[in-house]
């Protein structure tokens, strides 16, 4: 009896059945328990991919336009369909379908509908561990930059028999999940020239903004002096300065110079913030304005990327040859490259005329024109009798609407009384024909509220760019000196009020911040 008692407790024949049979509760809710984290994990993927999507969605709408709100609730709406699959419900759509969004009673930038409410931001938090609340709330689509899109909480239901939630019931498991994702619109300029100018229309005493001179004829065919920043001109309204050169190009007047003569620029600048670029030595920059009117720039910029442009009429005649140099005067070369020197140039003299200036500058200090200029004057002394657009007989063209029509027309070699005509001297490079070259590029910055803290002839980083701008040159910059100034009449700009034409430039992109 000993022995058989001895022998039965040393057998382990089907100990694993016993194991098992202890331990299979435990298995089984562990498989249970790594189910449902799974399932749990998978929800809460679905609602965090729909919200960031439909974020980032709308945060493409955000540039600054009176109808962004509008164009961001029809992308949320419309544009981006998610679903989640793992809740308690089924599937539920995280989209709200077409339709109108309810908007807070309370706070106008915070709508809803369906599973997802949204809020539009001017500003969110430095840490991303702050909350935001309703003081970070747009007061209207101009100054929205961020967008806050949260999903509703989805219930979830374990199937794990006992909570580990904090409830405080063994019985509840039940739980909701939701997200939260916050989007924004970055925008920035490719292929820019590396220039910033004061906005003209800051604090402008007649109320007019950017916006509406870029939208309105009427402003924008105003004449506007631009002075360098440093040399004796502050960084006030209508004077302009550089911005840092991209890496690579060298230091230095004719470095920086380069990156403003050539047809192929290759900076790029955020809206968020740009750096400028200490004062330089005012020649060469001037002579980099200059190579685009056929103008030599005293040796430099002698390859095809600096040509001039195609219209080149500035009003000029040049020794005995015709008012661009290509007679037998002065002017005339070889073939190599050189464009007549600026001091052998005679402008606006008999029989020649270049795009005149505004009768009074009323604006600005005397720096500004009220865009009444002379344009019967100018047609009638550079082609006689050639018909214009009828419209000018009672709406005053921009000087660029005019420069425009001569080259589409074919009058650009059509000569002036005195002889000029706008084609390019056969002494310079080629014209260059695949950008307009009477068009310059720049920053606008809001310099009156900059300067107090910010050195704008010296070396300042991360400044709020207020838009992207072009400006047409109307004449060339006069003989090199430290005060020269340069006449432009603004054409387009980025973003609000913006008329497209610097779409090209543009570098838009929405980026998820939380």
């Amino acid at each position: 009896m000993l022995g058989t008692i001895r022998a039965f407790w040393n057998d382990q024949r089907g100990i694993a059945l016993i194991l098992v049979s202890i331990m299979l509760p435990a298995i089984i809710g562990l498989s249970l328990l790594a189910v449902d984290m799974s399932r749990m994990n998978n929800l809460d993927n679905d609602l965090q991919k729909g919200t960031d999507a439909l974020a980032l969605a709308a945060a493409a709408e955000l540039n600054g336009r009176s109808d962004a709100w509008t164009r961001a609730d029809n992308a949320l709406t419309n544009l981006v369909s998610n679903e989640t699959m793992f809740s308690a419900g089924g599937i539920v759509p995280l989209t709200t379908g077409s339709g109108t969004a309810t908007v807070d009673s309370t706070y106008p930038a915070c709508r809803s509908k369906g599973q997802i409410s949204w809020c539009f931001l001017a500003s969110i938090p430095t840490n991303d561990s702050d909350p935001i609340i309703p003081a970070n709330y747009a007061a209207s689509p101009i100054v929205t930059r961020f967008i806050r899109v949260k999903a509703l909480p989805e219930s979830f239901t374990s199937m794990f028999p006992v909570s580990v939630s904090s409830s405080g019931s063994a019985t509840d498991t039940s739980y909701n999940l939701s997200a939260v994702s916050v989007a924004g619109f970055t925008s920035g300029v490719c292929d820019f020239t590396p220039v910033f100018i004061c906005n003209p229309y800051e604090d402008d005493p007649d109320g007019h903004t950017l916006e509406q001179a870029a939208a309105n004829p009427d402003l924008h065919r105003r004449l506007m002096e631009l002075r360098k920043v440093g040399n004796g001109a502050a960084a006030g309204p209508g004077n302009f300065g550089f911005l840092e050169p991209p890496a690579g190009v060298g230091n230095g007047a004719q470095a920086l110079a380069q990156t403003i003569a050539t047809s192929r620029p290759i900076g790029c600048y955020s809206a968020e913030g740009v750096d400028t670029k200490t004062g330089q030595n005012a020649g060469p920059v001037q002579d980099a304005f200059n190579v685009r009117f056929g103008i030599a720039a005293n040796g430099h910029f002698n390859s095809p990327e600096y040509g001039p442009a195609a219209n080149v009429r500035k009003g000029a005649s040049s020794g005995n040859g015709n008012g661009n140099g290509n007679g037998n005067g002065n002017g005339n070369g070889n073939g190599g490259g050189q464009c007549p020197q600026y001091n052998q140039l005679t402008f606006n003299g008999t029989g020649n005329m270049g795009l005149p200036r505004d009768a009074t500058t009323p604006y600005m200090g005397g720096r500004m024109g009220d865009g009444n200029w002379n344009l019967s004057g100018y047609w009638s002394t550079n082609f006689g009798s050639a018909s214009h657009p009828s419209s000018w007989d009672t709406t005053k063209p921009t000087r660029y609407e005019v420069y425009k029509y001569e080259i589409s027309a074919g009058l650009v070699g059509t000569a002036s009384t005195g002889g000029e005509v706008g084609t390019p001297p056969n002494s310079c490079q080629p014209p260059v024909t695949s950008v307009d070259r009477r068009l310059i590029y720049g920053a606008i910055l809001n310099c009156n509220a900059l300067e107090p803290t910010n050195d704008l002839s010296g070396h300042s980083t991360n400044l709020p760019v207020e838009s992207f701008a072009s400006f047409f040159l109307t004449e060339p910059v006069s003989s090199p000196s430290d005060d020269a100034s340069v006449m432009v009449e603004l054409v387009d700009i980025t973003g609000r009020g913006g008329q497209g034409t610097l779409d090209n430039f543009l570098r838009d992109e929405a980026q998820l911040y939380r």
